[in-house]
Order: C-alpha cells, then structure tokens, then sequence
C-alpha cells in the first residue's frame, strides 16, 4: 500500500502497473495532473501476514483538494502482492 502511495505521488504508472493484479489491472492508467498529496493514513488492515494470501487496507489518502477513503483487496502471488481493488468510501 504505501508502495502505492508513493508512486502516486511520484507519478510512477509503471509501478501502479506493475503492482496491480493481471486480472483487474487497466491496459492504461493516467493520473490527474498536477495532483498535489499530502499524506498516508492506514486506517485499518486485516490478513496480509507472511501466512496469508490476500488482506484488506483502509487508508484516507490527503490531497491538498480532497482525500481519497478506501478499502483496498491485495492478493499475495509468487510472493508479491498486488492490488486487485477497492471500495471507495464517500465519506
């Protein structure tokens, strides 16, 4: 997750790409320019240990124009982990 993060904030879609999971990942990805973040704020996890395949992260993800909420599934393959999706909340 906070991989995740720091390449929205860098703009690195190759990683967004890469640690998304082949069966929900877009063919292509662009970010709003000029998105200005501010902060990572896990809220709650569940699974994701080493013994486990799949866990959930909730965050609230700071832009200086908003802030993103989600509950994000990650899936465990090969030993890396890779989102797979998420349930925004509207707060």
């Amino acid at each position: 997750m906070r991989s995740r993060y720091t390449a929205f904030v860098r703009g690195d879609t190759a990683h967004l790409l890469a640690s998304w999971h082949p069966s929900t990942r877009p063919r292509r990805l662009r970010l709003e320019p000029g998105s200005v973040w501010a902060g990572l704020e896990i809220l709650d996890r569940s699974g994701g240990t080493m013994f486990e395949t799949d866990g959930v992260v909730e965050f609230r993800a700071h832009r200086i124009d908003g802030v993103l909420h989600e509950r994000s599934r990650f899936v465990r393959e090969d030993g890396r982990w890779f989102y797979v999706d998420g349930v925004l909340d509207p707060d």
